[in-house]
């Protein structure tokens, strides 16, 4: 999701939630996203997805970014759409984990801890490596400069 105010561009990324993050900030951010269940359109999931990690549902004109292979292998579909939400809100749903490892303890976390709206140069550092490709491309997609 993007938004432009006052003539400024900002991107919606999400923080992942657990343990394993929690002090990671550079390349720990995210965009909204999940899998597809079998047979389910991939446009559909993604708003799925970021309705589950935000509980936002995003609405407008959806562009497709196109597809992105991830380092472990998994393709990512994105879309763009211009929206806006407040991310003091956020309300993610939950997965469990067992804490601390080996514990025999299982806990359960929000997949996502926070959003923000993030500049271009701010989304860029942010986002995980892998999904900066993703990033890049929505900004051309809008002509926008980094």
């Amino acid at each position: 999701m993007y938004r432009k105010s006052t003539g400024s561009l900002e991107l919606f990324l999400v923080h992942p939630g657990g343990p394993f993050w929690a002090s990671k900030d550079e390349g720990a951010w995210s965009i909204p996203k999940g899998l597809c269940e079998d047979g389910e359109d991939a446009l559909a999931a993604a708003k799925r997805e970021f309705q589950e990690e935000t509980g936002f549902m995003p609405n407008g004109r959806f562009v497709e970014l196109g597809r992105f292979k991830q380092p472990g292998g998994k393709i990512v579909h994105a879309w763009s759409v211009e929206g806006d939400c407040d991310p003091s809100t956020l309300k993610s749903n939950d997965f469990s984990m067992e804490w601390p490892p080996r514990s025999g303890v299982v806990r359960q976390f929000p997949e996502v801890d926070r959003g923000a709206w993030l500049d271009p140069a701010e989304a860029l550092r942010k986002i995980h490596q892998g999904q900066r490709a993703i990033v890049e491309q929505l900004l051309r997609s809008l002509g926008a400069d980094r």
